[in-house]
């Protein structure tokens, strides 16, 4: 590709160019890397994996970051509606220009490497966390903080070595690629921690710190545990939102200091990433954050796609929950913001996800379901997410593989308010038909 392409024409190269799926190896990644002139070499970096919570935690801590004066970058995945969401600076998604700049670079590194792979294609993170590298040291950040795509041991974002690693817990995801119990899932996830690092253990973590502190031992690196059993960070929810969008407050006793009164707009199941956030930036920073910084900080956040409240009247709130965990968290959420009532759930869910769990997570919260399917290959239909609520026990008020149409079933059987959940795409895709 040569020259820099519109960013119509990179994202048209990236699908064209590219196999999608897992590569579990760092040699893609590393060659990229190595082609671009080591561009993660400009800055510090940190990684956060785990089940749940790891989009929030991430850009959460990058904005700690920032508000103390470092200029940040937030790598995400997936996007929800433009490959832009995934490279942040300073907060914002870069520009498609930059985006298309950086991705084409990372194009060029890759079909000058085709030749030694054998004609062998990247995978489409590889060559999005190349990008994403290439872009930060464009943009002159002091910090990029990675989400990790899935796991951490081959993860294309582990060709860094991190300053700070944070595990925000683990729960049973992905089995298929990462192995069939928690701890197994721990042990993969375990390699983001590497010399020269601080772990973070968020409170998912209980139960499986085995692994994970075995490989800070091996390494030699210090542990902060959040929430655990002895614990060395701590949270208090001070004040409950009582209606969606609305603001929690909370104090955290960090490692070097304590922290009261802080405000995020957010359900409280966003506490304990709150504090794994707050573990994290003391550990990149090495002293006590500034409680004015922190605050303004958490209070200029937005989580999107995660219990994000799209529309008041009528009520229409997106959430990602994808896995049995996010589901029975998000169903948490509702019995706090909704005051007893019960939303229609939008659900749409993708074949590879354990259905029937989210299913039944969300059964006690909910007013009936409308069933629905996004435009993802890897989607079930409508009939089949259907077919599974009913085996359930649930009430199905609605199918349509047409999401608009079952957005406005939605809405016209819901009392309290509608809920989409099941998938991260079927929640980009309802707030770009809610826009105005």
């Amino acid at each position: 590709m040569p020259g820099d392409p519109t960013y119509a024409e990179a994202i048209a190269a990236l699908e064209r160019a590219l196999r999608f799926g897992i590569h579990p190896s760092l040699e893609g990644i590393s060659a990229l890397v190595e082609v671009l002139g080591h561009p993660e070499r400009a800055y510090r970096t940190a990684q956060v994996t785990g089940t749940n919570g790891k989009t929030s935690v991430t850009r959460m801590f990058s904005a700690i970051l920032q508000a103390h004066g470092l200029r940040a970058g937030t790598y995400t995945s997936p996007h929800l509606e433009s490959y832009t969401e995934r490279i942040a600076v300073a907060g914002l998604p870069i520009a498609e220009e930059a985006f298309a700049r950086s991705l084409g670079a990372a194009l060029r590194a890759g079909e000058s490497l085709r030749a030694a792979r054998s004609g062998e294609p990247f995978t489409e993170f590889e060559i999005l966390t190349a990008a994403a590298l290439v872009a930060f040291a464009e943009a002159g950040v002091f910090w990029a903080v990675l989400e990790v795509g899935m796991g951490g041991r081959w993860d294309a974002t582990s060709v860094v070595s991190p300053s700070v690693s944070v595990v925000t817990g683990v729960a049973l995801d992905h089995t298929d690629r990462l192995g069939g119990t928690r701890e197994a899932i721990a042990s993969d996830k375990a390699f983001i921690i590497k010399p020269g690092s601080v772990a973070v253990l968020g409170p998912g973590c209980e139960g499986v710190e085995e692994p994970l502190l075995a490989r800070a031992a091996s390494v030699g690196v210090p542990v902060v545990r959040v929430g655990l059993p002895d614990a060395d960070v701590a949270w208090r929810v001070t004040g409950i939102p009582t209606a969606p969008g609305g603001r929690m407050r909370l104090d955290v006793a960090g490692t070097l200091a304590s922290y009261t009164d802080l405000p995020v707009r957010a359900p409280s199941y966003q506490a304990p990433n709150v504090a794994v956030a707050v573990a994290a930036a003391e550990a990149a920073l090495g002293a006590p954050l500034d409680i004015d910084a922190l605050r303004d900080a958490l209070s200029s956040m937005t989580f999107p796609g995660r219990f994000e409240l799209l529309r008041e009247h009528p009520t229409l709130v997106v959430d990602g929950a994808h896995n049995p965990e996010a589901a029975a968290v998000l169903a948490g959420a509702v019995r706090e913001a909704f005051g007893g009532e019960k939303p229609v759930f939008l659900l749409g869910v993708m074949a590879d996800k354990d259905v029937r769990g989210i299913v039944r997570a969300l059964l006690p919260v909910s007013a009936g379901f409308v069933c629905a399917r996004s435009r993802s290959d890897r989607a079930l239909s409508a009939g089949d997410v259907a077919h599974v609520v009913r085996a359930e026990g649930g009430v199905v008020l609605g199918e349509s593989d047409d999401l608009a149409a079952a957005v406005d079933l939605a809405e016209s059987r819901a009392a309290a308010g509608v809920v989409s959940a099941g998938s991260i795409y079927i929640a980009g895709e309802v707030r770009a038909l809610a826009r105005p």
